[in-house]
């Protein structure tokens, strides 16, 4: 199994779904079997009891979960039928480790965010990543979609958890795509690429690499723009890709 971990920095609403969605079609045009998990780092249990004004209307799978609309966006650019546990909240991950506390599943250790809430959030992904989606066949790949931004406080056990993860599945089975915003100043008509810098510099202290930085700009990024990115991200320039807003 092969992971894919999308996930976005400076603001959200950069198109992380678009771009968990087409690479997974990319990927499945190379006549590879792949699936998708959408993460919402907050305290709902379904995305039935999201507010619709920040996130949209909920989407309803086959198997009657309410999820987050980008399943949606999932299952008509990969053809795939999803799971409601395809879509992770921090609300199902608590209450998974509190009723395994109740239960006394731990033999009465102290239970932590480090390791017991992030063994769950890397035993969820697991299980879940080999449940089949497209017919009877097990997915070869398994494209993640972090919400949010690098440094939320929401966010961080997940990031500690795929910051693990990494190695539990070892690093060449482990791909992380950063999204990220290159914005252009109207009064100087210049593309400034420090934001990206900041953000990657953030992550890489949080334990990850960005395998592949998607920078969200205006216009086309200039080749200034990309071997800038790329020298100080420790990339090279074929690993930084662009699309326009």
């Amino acid at each position: 199994m092969k992971y894919i971990l999308v996930t976005g920095c400076i603001i959200s609403g950069l198109g992380k779904g678009i771009i968990t969605s087409s690479i997974g079609t990319i990927l499945k045009g190379c006549g590879l079997s792949v699936t998708a998990i959408k993460i919402d780092p907050y305290l709902n249990i379904d995305a039935g009891t999201f507010s619709p004004f920040e996130h949209g209307e909920v989407f309803v799978l086959d198997d009657g979960g309410e999820v987050d609309l980008d399943l949606g966006n999932y299952e008509r650019f990969l053809d795939v039928t999803l799971h409601h546990d395809n879509n992770i909240t921090t609300g199902k991950i608590y209450k998974q480790v509190i009723e395994r506390e109740r239960r006394g599943d731990y033999l009465g250790k102290t239970v932590q965010v480090v390791p017991h809430i992030t063994d769950a959030i890397q035993e969820w992904v697991e299980r879940v990543a080999v449940k089949p989606v497209s017919g009877e066949n097990i997915p070869q790949i398994c494209v993640i979609e972090l919400g949010g931004t690098i440094g939320d406080i929401e966010g961080m056990p997940f990031i500690e958890a795929f910051r693990c993860f990494q190695f539990r599945v070892s690093r060449e089975n482990f791909m992380t795509i950063l999204v990220s915003l290159v914005p252009e100043p109207g009064c100087t008509g210049e593309q400034k690429t420090k934001p990206t810098q900041n953000a990657v510099r953030e992550l890489r202290g949080f334990g990850l690499s960005p395998d592949l930085i998607a920078c969200r700009s205006a216009r086309a990024l200039t080749l200034e723009s990309r071997e800038k990115v790329a020298h100080f991200c420790h990339v090279l320039p074929e690993q930084v890709s662009a699309y326009c807003i």
